[in-house]
C-alpha cells in the first residue's frame, strides 16, 4: 500500500541519513521537494556525451564507455594508483582512484555506464577523480533486450559533490515506488481541454520515462503546473490585500491637491495624468491600493506620489517613502520640499528618518512622526525599525521595488491601518515579469516624458578595435566641461587593484564572455589618471562611492549638484537619484561589466534638464561577444522597455527574476518567462475564474495544497521581490 504523499516528510520516505544530504545539497524538506527536483536532460544508453566540451572545474555527468583500465604502484607514496579510461568514441577521459584495485573487475573494456565527478586537468589532460558511477547491466543481459534498453532515457540530474545524478535517481525510484495518489492542481475540464496528463502520471514519466516521447508531454503538463499555481498564489496575495478594509481617502475641492496643482509650474503629460487618475481612484475604493508606477528615469514618477501624498494628507494622514539608499532618501526630501514651495511644505512638512542621523535628530524626527505633525516621511530602511510610529499612516510609497522585497513593504504596511501601497521603479519591466513577480500588484506605466527634455545621444568606444579613442573620451569631457557643463565617469569598481583580491565594487557584475580578464579601472585609478591630464589642470573632480561615510557622500552630492565639482568620478552609487540639470556628459568605463537595465539607468542621469545628453560607453569587448552585445543595445535605443526585452532575451530570465529565482521551492523549475509567455497568460486567466468562483478554494483541494506547498509564506515573498 503505498505510503507517501507530497507533504510527507524526506526523513520518514528515504531515511534519516539521505533526508539530511537532500536537505544540505538541494534545501529539499518533504516528498514533493523532492518529486519538483526534475530531470535537466535526458541520455540514452546508446548514446555517448561528447568529452570535448566538458568545462573543467565544473561536476557533471556524462554516459561514456571504458576503453580500458590499468593499475600501478605510486613511486612518491605508499600504495597504488587505478586509471580507468574511458571515450565517446572520439575523446578520452581518465578516471583515477587511490587504493581501489577492486574497481578492476567491473571496469573493464566495452562496459558502459553512466560517470559523475568534478572534471579536473592533469598535464594537459582531463580527468575525473574517485568519480561516482553507475554500470549498464551486463552485456549478456543487455543483448537480451537490446533495443528496448537503448532506447530508455536515463534521466540527468542537477547533481552536487555529495549527491550524484545516479545516486538522485535511485532515491527517485525509491520514492515513486511509495508514493499514492497526487491531487491535481489543475482543473478537470481545463486540463482534458489542453490535453495534459493527470498530476501523478506527469511526475513517473518526467523521472522514469519508458520512451523518449513520453518526456515532453510530461513536462508540458508540469510547466502549466508551475505556472498555474505562481499565478494562483499571486491572485490570492491579491484577494487577500482586496479582503482588508481601506479609509477613504478622497480629495477635496480646493484641497491640499487642488492648491498644489494650481501652483505646478508646467503642465502634466498625458501619462501623468492617466496614472494620477487611476491612483485617485484607488484611493477611494474599498481595499487597500496596491500598484506599481513603472517609468523612465525623469518621467515623472515622484511628481505622480508626491500627489498622492497629498490626496492622504488632506484627511489627516501621513505618508511613508522609503528609498533603497540614505543618499536617495535625503535626494527625495529635498526635491519634495523644492516641489511644494514655501506654500505647501510648512503644512506638510517632509521630514527624513536614517539611520544616520544624529541620536537628537533622529528623535526630533521620530517625534514628529509619531504625533502625526509630518504628513510626509521619507526614509530607508530606518523606517522599519519598530522604534518609528505613526500616528496615521495611510500610504506606503516604496523607491526602487528592484532593491526591496515585498516583507518589508508588509513590515511597513503593519505600521498602518491597511495603508495604500504605491511601488515605483525606474527599471521598465517586460510584461511577462511583471506578471510572473509582480502578478499580485496592478500595474501602470508612465511612457512619455516631459516637454523640454533635450535628449541623450550614446555612443560606443571600442578600444578593441579603435585604441585611440580612449583619449578622444577625455578630451570631449573637457570640452563639454569648457562649456559650462559638468560630466560623470562611472566604473564598475571603487578600486581595481583591490577588486582582484576582494570585492570592493558597490554593485559587482561578474565577467562574461568577451570581457577582459580583471578589472582595470576603478575609481581609484580614474581619478589619479585625471589628476595627471593635462587638460584636468583647471577642472574640479571629486570622487564617490557607496563605501565612503553617508555624510561625505551627501556632502558630494550636493557640491556636485551646486556645480561646485566638475567632473565626479563614481561607482554605480550614481544609477539612483543624482539629479543634476547642468550635467551633460557621461563617461562608463568597462562598460561591458554592467547590465543593459543598469546601463540605461546611469544614462538617465544626464541631459536631464535643457542640454543635449552625450553618453560614452568605453568597451574592450570585441564584437560578438554577448558583452559587447549588452553594450551595442544600449547603444542603438533610449526606449527602456525595448532594453528590457532585449536585456531579458540577452541574460535569461534567471537574472532579471533576481531573488524570485533564489531558494530551493520558490525558484522557477521548468517554466521560462519569456519562452512561456503564453502558458503564463492562460494559467493566469483560468486562475482568475477559479478564484472567483471558489476564492478560498474549498473545491480545489489539491490546487490550494499546491499553493501551500510551493509558496509558503516566506517563498510568497520571495516571489514579489526583485
Amino acid at each position: 500500500m503505498p505510503g507517501f504523499t507530497l507533504e510527507s516528510r524526506l526523513d520518514g520516505a528515504v531515511g534519516g541519513k539521505t533526508a539530511s544530504a537532500l536537505q544540505r545539497a538541494f534545501g529539499m524538506h518533504t516528498v514533493g521537494d523532492l518529486v519538483a527536483h526534475y530531470p535537466r536532460r535526458y541520455a540514452l544508453r546508446g548514446e555517448l556525451t561528447p568529452i570535448s566540451s566538458l568545462p573543467v572545474g565544473e561536476p557533471v555527468t556524462i554516459v561514456a564507455e571504458v576503453r580500458r583500465a590499468s593499475e600501478r604502484r605510486m613511486q612518491n607514496r605508499k600504495g597504488s594508483l587505478l586509471e580507468v579510461v574511458i571515450s565517446d568514441g572520439q575523446g578520452e577521459l581518465s578516471l583515477t582512484f587511490f587504493n581501489q584495485s577492486w574497481r578492476l573487475k567491473d571496469l573493464h573494456a566495452g562496459r558502459r555506464g553512466i560517470f559523475s565527478g568534478k572534471v579536473g586537468e592533469y598535464r594537459g589532460a582531463k580527468q575525473l577523480a574517485h568519480p561516482d558511477y553507475e554500470l549498464f547491466e551486463d552485456e549478456a543481459e543487455a543483448r537480451l533486450n537490446a533495443e528496448a534498453y537503448a532506447n530508455l532515457p536515463i534521466p540527468i540530474y542537477p547533481a552536487t559533490s555529495t549527491v550524484a545524478s545516479w545516486q538522485f535517481t535511485k532515491i527517485v525510484h525509491l520514492v515513486l515506488d511509495g508514493l499514492g495518489e497526487v491531487p491535481d492542481p489543475l482543473p478537470d475540464a481545463f486540463r482534458e481541454r489542453h490535453g495534459l496528463l493527470e498530476a501523478r502520471v506527469a511526475i513517473e514519466r518526467v523521472h522514469r520515462p519508458a520512451f523518449p516521447d513520453e518526456i515532453e508531454p510530461a513536462r508540458a503538463t508540469l510547466r502549466m503546473h508551475e505556472a498555474f499555481v505562481l499565478q494562483a498564489a499571486l491572485l490570492q496575495q491579491r484577494q487577500f490585500v482586496r479582503a482588508l478594509s481601506a479609509t477613504a481617502r478622497p480629495a477635496s475641492d480646493g484641497g491640499l491637491l487642488a492648491r498644489f496643482d494650481a501652483i505646478l509650474p508646467f503642465t502634466r503629460t498625458q501619462d501623468q495624468v492617466s496614472v494620477g487618475d487611476q491612483i485617485a481612484k484607488d484611493m477611494v475604493a474599498d481595499w487597500p491600493m496596491n500598484r506599481l508606477v513603472q517609468g523612465e528615469v525623469g518621467s515623472g514618477k515622484t511628481l505622480v506620489a508626491l500627489r498622492a501624498m497629498l490626496q492622504v494628507a488632506e484627511s489627516g494622514g501621513q505618508s511613508a517613502l522609503i528609498a533603497p539608499t540614505e543618499v536617495l532618501a535625503a535626494q527625495h526630501v529635498r526635491s519634495i520640499a523644492k516641489m511644494l514651495g514655501p506654500q505647501l511644505a510648512p503644512e506638510l512638512m517632509p521630514i527624513l528618518l536614517t539611520g544616520q542621523l544624529t541620536a537628537a535628530e533622529r528623535r526630533k524626527a521620530a517625534l514628529r512622526a509619531a504625533s502625526g505633525q509630518a504628513h510626509i516621511v521619507v526614509g530607508t530602511h530606518a523606517l522599519l525599525s519598530e522604534s518609528t510610529t505613526f500616528a496615521d499612516l495611510g500610504l506606503v510609497v516604496v523607491d526602487e521595488q528592484h532593491r526591496f522585497g515585498v516583507e518589508q513593504r508588509e513590515l511597513l504596511r503593519a505600521k498602518g491601518m491597511a495603508p495604500h501601497a504605491l511601488v515605483l521603479t525606474a527599471t521598465p519591466i517586460p510584461r511577462t515579469v511583471a506578471m510572473t513577480v509582480f502578478g499580485d500588484l496592478d500595474v501602470s506605466t508612465i511612457r512619455t516624458l516631459p516637454a523640454g527634455r533635450a535628449g541623450i545621444q550614446t555612443f560606443v568606444a571600442p578600444l578593441a578595435e579603435k585604441p585611440a579613442w580612449f583619449a578622444r573620451v577625455w578630451d570631449r569631457i573637457a570640452e563639454e566641461v569648457g562649456k559650462g557643463h559638468q560630466a560623470f565617469v562611472v566604473c564598475a569598481a571603487i578600486d581595481a587593484e583591490a577588486a582582484t583580491k576582494d570585492d570592493t565594487a558597490d554593485e559587482p557584475v561578474p565577467a562574461t564572455e568577451g570581457e577582459t580578464a580583471k578589472t582595470r579601472w576603478g575609481v581609484v585609478q580614474a581619478a589619479d589618471m585625471l589628476s595627471r591630464h593635462p587638460a584636468f589642470a583647471q577642472i574640479r573632480v571629486e570622487i564617490l562611492h557607496g563605501k565612503m561615510p553617508s555624510d561625505e557622500k551627501d556632502a558630494v552630492m550636493q557640491a556636485f549638484a551646486r556645480g561646485d565639482i566638475d567632473v565626479l568620478v563614481a561607482t554605480t552609487v550614481v544609477e539612483v537619484g543624482v539629479d543634476v540639470p547642468n550635467a551633460s556628459t557621461m563617461a562608463i568605463l568597462e562598460a561591458d561589466r554592467f547590465g543593459v537595465s543598469q546601463l540605461h539607468q546611469l544614462r538617465g542621469r544626464v541631459g536631464r534638464g535643457g542640454v543635449p545628453g552625450l553618453c560614452l560607453l568605453v568597451t574592450e569587448a570585441t564584437v560578438g561577444t554577448s558583452a559587447r552585445s549588452r553594450v551595442d543595445a544600449v547603444a542603438s535605443t533610449t526606449d527602456g522597455f525595448v532594453l528590457a526585452e532585449v536585456d531579458l532575451e540577452l541574460r535569461g530570465e534567471g537574472d532579471v527574476l533576481g531573488d524570485a529565482q533564489s531558494g530551493a521551492r520558490s525558484s522557477l523549475r521548468l517554466l521560462r518567462v519569456v519562452k512561456d509567455a503564453d502558458i503564463i497568460a492562460e494559467a493566469r486567466a483560468e486562475a482568475e475564474l477559479v478564484l472567483e468562483d471558489d476564492p478560498a478554494l474549498l473545491r480545489h483541494a489539491g490546487l490550494a495544497a499546491a499553493i501551500e506547498r510551493r509558496v509558503g509564506m516566506q517563498e510568497r515573498a520571495a516571489l514579489a521581490k526583485n
